[in-house]
């Protein structure tokens, strides 16, 4: 079975030598970790994965050759008893009955009715229009219908949400990952600015034959290898709604870390608070402050934000308005802040640009960008980094 793992990633294009595999098996010849599969799960990423956006590719390989293997490694669902949450069955609305439903109110009223109802409700229901349950046209629950309300359990169906109670997994980007078209590349390469810095390693051939003929003798000169000196900061909104886009997002982050060497991104949900990650993996535990980041990146990087803006209204304008925790100022504050230390900021939007007036969120982000968004197709990319350059 190793050998058939072995194999298997190099096969994924993750360099597994000779070296790591006795490393690997030296281990648990040690006894070094219990025996548990999340256990050897960790020792073999920690052996065969030496780069962070091979992790993707590491957890799908180990999927495939161990799949079967009991673990209880997975998603730490919020405590709700599981079969509330159960769904049997859809309900299935007109667009008559959908329209005669009316949100609850504000958020705060919706706050406080789920408070209430966690409160009241003793058992498990299906169909209604008030408690915690599954179909039906109640605010709270999942597989029905109502224009807001809170998802417990399931999976998204409307995009209409304005919380989720859940722990959800999302994976990391893979930045090995070729784009479809080299347009795109040169389009991302409007955005350079070339300079000569460091040590000087390049033989400067113009120099050295100029030299030589001045002095008649061998006269050498180097320089410092040219360089695109722009720095970047990429912002990558992760998960949910952008499940679908995540092709085209690992397209544009493969193109980015090939064409910028002063590059520096992290990950976001739907907007952008108080806290960032570099792992999804971690993204509860090991997050970086915002502030941090404003702080330790000058005003002279370049800020492309890269999401489909499309979320509760609630998540821009409101304190707790995220749907994965309180966050206790809102979105729109730290967008101000985002947007006043990096002058020279644009947003990337996988969606159509068609569809964004649709949107109250694509259109609330729209103007906190003072409409710097751009569609993430060609056009859109060169206007983005047309709009970059002007800003030195």
């Amino acid at each position: 079975m190793f050998f058939s793992f072995v194999d298997e990633l190099r096969a994924a294009g993750i360099p597994a030598s000779m070296k790591e595999h006795l490393t690997l098996l030296d281990a648990l010849d040690r006894d070094v970790i219990g025996r548990r599969p999340e256990e050897f799960y960790y020792l073999a990423r920690a052996t065969f994965v030496k780069d962070e956006g091979l992790l993707d590719r590491f957890d799908q390989v180990f999927a495939k050759v161990f799949k079967g293997i009991e673990s209880d490694y997975g998603i730490e669902a919020a405590p709700i008893p599981e079969e509330w949450l159960r769904a049997i069955a859809e309900k299935y609305l007109t667009p008559e009955e959908m329209a005669a439903i009316e949100s609850l109110g504000s958020w705060d009223e919706i706050m406080e009715t789920l408070r209430q109802r966690l409160e009241e409700q003793q058992g498990r229901h299906q169909g209604g229009s008030k408690w915690i349950g599954t179909g039906g046209t109640s605010p709270f629950g999942n597989s029905g219908y109502n224009p807001e309300g809170v998802r417990i359990g399931g999976e998204s169906w409307q995009g209409r949400a304005i919380k989720v109670w859940e722990q959800r997994a999302f994976r990391n980007l893979d930045n090995s990952r070729e784009l479809g078209t080299r347009n795109i590349k040169i389009a991302l390469r409007r955005l350079r600015r070339f300079a000569r810095e460091g040590a000087a390693e390049e033989l400067d051939l113009n120099s050295t034959i100029d030299g030589t003929a001045r002095q008649g003798w061998l006269d050498i000169h180097m320089r410092p290898e040219r360089h695109n000196a722009v720095k970047l900061l990429l912002f990558l909104d992760i998960g949910g709604s952008m499940d679908p886009h995540v092709r085209l997002c690992e397209e544009l982050f493969s193109a980015a870390t090939s064409e910028f060497k002063n590059l520096e991104f992290f990950y976001f949900h739907n907007c952008p608070y108080e806290g960032l990650w570099k792992d999804n993996r971690r993204r509860f535990t090991e997050r970086t402050p915002t502030w941090d980041v404003l702080h330790k990146y000058g005003h002279d990087y370049k800020l492309v934000l890269v999401g489909d803006a499309a979320m509760s209204p609630y998540e821009i304008s409101h304190p707790g308005g995220s749907v994965e925790h309180f966050n206790e100022e809102a979105g729109a504050v730290w967008m101000h802040r985002l947007t006043t230390t990096y002058p020279a900021a644009a947003w990337l939007n996988p969606v159509p640009e068609q569809y964004w007036g649709y949107s109250q969120s694509a259109t609330m982000l729209r103007g906190l960008m003072n409409d710097r968004m751009f569609p993430l197709t060609l056009a859109g990319l060169d206007d983005a980094m047309r709009e970059l350059s002007r800003k030195a």
